[in-house]
């Protein structure tokens, strides 16, 4: 099947997503500081963030400040309140003619969520490029990976967002350093994102004072091949930032291997002694994304 045009549009978009920073919509003075923040996306927030009698207030303030603009590079995303609750169509209808990159919505627990969701974008008039991203956060949802994932292949389905706070709450499961618990969760939203084209940003990291714990959980996400991080704080942003950016030794050795491949002499073939080391095509593949994603982080 053909993909949407949000996944097609989310693939060509080149732009890094190390850091993802959750703003509470309610709080003018957040979102103007986010506008010279380092973060590589903003989350304006109506969901957790938002006191209920707020809810109303907070999504007029998010139109508003999304309008006024200047946040530069950054990613645009808007997370509503989930459609079973009495403000979820209401933010979703709203904000259909914000300038957002990206719809997150919380909550999903199947494949038939992603279809509803996307079907009301569509309704509401949601340009063809602002794509939809899902919070993975219920039982119901990690034991439907695959499923709620091809939904990316006929609908505006572009993201996962791992949301494990809420998964703790609902299973019981420890969320303890080194998140040994969450382990099977993290690679099979790995392996169903990957397999259909979606973003992944890990969930956040509650530790605020503990940069040690933040590397740590940065560190893990991006081992398991994760795009980048959710944050709750601006300082959090230059750990995510760098953890999941190429290191100079990764790229030096990149650069190596596609340049081996580039030269005359070794036109057609398929594996090449590399620095000590042996490296075939899909080495040179790799290499290559990993020097496209360090070019984008610097022309950010």
């Amino acid at each position: 099947m053909p993909s949407s045009p949000a996944t097609e549009a989310a693939s060509a978009d080149a732009r890094p997503l190390r850091s993802l920073l959750y703003m509470p919509a309610s709080n003018r003075r957040a979102i103007d500081k986010a506008r010279a923040l380092d973060c590589d996306a903003v989350a304006l927030d109506l969901e957790d963030a938002v006191a209920p009698e707020m809810k109303e207030e907070a999504r007029a303030i998010l139109i508003e400040e999304l309008a006024t603009g200047g946040f530069g590079h950054r990613r645009m995303v808007g997370r509503i309140n989930a459609l079973a609750t009495p403000w979820g169509h209401d933010d979703l209808t709203a904000l259909a003619a914000a300038p957002l990159d990206a719809l997150l919505a919380p909550k999903v627990d199947d494949a038939q969520d992603v279809a509803a969701l996307s079907q009301a974008m569509d309704q509401a008039g949601y340009g063809a490029n602002v794509a939809l991203w899902v919070m993975i956060e219920t039982p119901r949802a990690i034991l439907a990976l695959e499923r709620i994932a091809a939904c990316a292949a006929t609908t505006r389905l572009a993201g996962f967002v791992l949301g494990l706070n809420d998964l703790a709450k609902e299973t019981g499961m420890a969320q303890a350093p080194g998140r040994a618990v969450f382990v099977p969760v993290l690679s099979q939203a790995v392996m169903a994102a990957r397999a259909n084209g979606l973003v992944l940003l890990d969930g956040v990291c509650n530790a605020i004072d503990d940069p040690a714990r933040l590397e740590a959980e940065c560190t893990q996400a991006r081992d398991f091949g994760m795009d980048g991080k959710t944050l709750i704080h601006p300082s959090q942003i230059d750990t995510a930032n760098a953890v999941f950016a190429p290191s100079e030794a990764e790229l030096a050795e990149a650069r190596a291997i596609v340049d081996a491949f580039d030269a005359p002499e070794n036109a057609g073939k398929g594996a090449l002694r590399v620095n000590g080391k042996m490296a075939e095509l899909l080495h040179r593949d790799i290499a290559s994304k990993l020097i496209a994603k360090a070019d984008a982080i610097a022309a950010r």
